[in-house]
């Protein structure tokens, strides 16, 4: 699945999963296991968003290769 052009500054958690191809749970672990040290640090963010860059990150680290800008 490739990204769309959508040009948004910002990306729910059900919206990134979809563009980074991955479950919301498996986002989720993906979270727990690069992003934060403990479980108890995913209480401390308030609300889930993701920008452009932080699904670039997180889909290098899903090991998907991200797809060149036209």
């Amino acid at each position: 699945m490739q990204p769309t052009k959508t040009g948004k500054s910002h990306y729910s958690e059900s919206e990134a999963a979809e563009e980074l191809g991955v479950s919301v749970e498996q986002l989720r672990l993906m979270i727990r296991s690069h992003v934060v040290d403990r479980d108890e640090d995913l209480s401390n963010i308030p609300a889930t968003s993701f920008q452009p860059s932080d699904l670039l990150i997180l889909r290098l680290l899903a090991g998907k290769t991200p797809v060149a800008s036209s």
